[in-house]
């Protein structure tokens, strides 16, 4: 991780790392591979309590196993359905904020400054900020807003869509520009495990 994140009286976030996702590429559960000492699940969730955020949840996955690691998970409500799905259970979960940033298990370099960008850009009248990278909309690294955005996706949800990206058309979204390159990396093969020694 990188950056720090001054103390402030910005608006409150809770944080939802996706943990459910199937990891066949990986060939092991990408949420609990130890890299540099730590799970990845683990690694995303330090960098939300760093951004601010109040609360952090793992969405999905094996949650025996995320919580003997020290970390709050909960059942996907839809399993085995993709990331819209891990999305949809972060923001109909109690007691998270109006603000929910969701983001993938697998990121390599997850950043706190990138967070609270994404966070601070989420103003009164947005309702997903998502950060563009290399030219590509990264939707899995997003801030959402539950009163909104939340009822809007269940409904796309319930008519059969599963894509985030499709999901999420007529939604005021704002697309950030110039955050971090390496804080949206993230590993889909063994051999993009490129930092620290990464073993289960």
């Amino acid at each position: 991780m990188s950056g720090s994140v001054p103390a402030s009286d910005r608006v409150p976030f809770s944080g939802a790392v996706l943990t459910g996702g199937a990891s066949r590429r990986m060939g092991r559960d990408k949420a609990l591979i130890d890299l540099d000492g730590r799970p990845l699940a683990g690694r995303v969730v330090g960098a939300l309590h760093e951004a601010g955020a109040t609360r952090v949840i793992c969405v999905g996955g094996d949650l025996d196993a995320l919580r003997r690691a020290g970390l709050e998970a909960v059942a996907d409500i839809h399993p085995g359905d993709g990331p819209l799905a891990g999305v949809l259970t972060a923001l109909g979960t109690p007691g998270v904020e109006e603000l929910v940033a969701v983001l993938a298990t697998d990121l390599l370099q997850p950043d706190p400054v990138a967070v609270r960008r994404c966070v601070d850009a989420a103003v009164d009248d947005v309702d997903l900020v998502v950060p563009v990278a290399a030219g590509r909309v990264q939707w899995l690294h997003g801030v959402w807003r539950r009163s909104t955005a939340g009822p809007h996706v269940r409904r796309a949800f319930a008519d059969g869509e599963r894509a985030v990206h499709r999901a999420v058309q007529g939604l005021r979204v704002v697309e950030l520009d110039g955050l971090a390159a390496a804080a949206t990396v993230d590993a889909d093969r063994p051999e993009d495990l490129t930092t620290g020694d990464a073993r289960n």
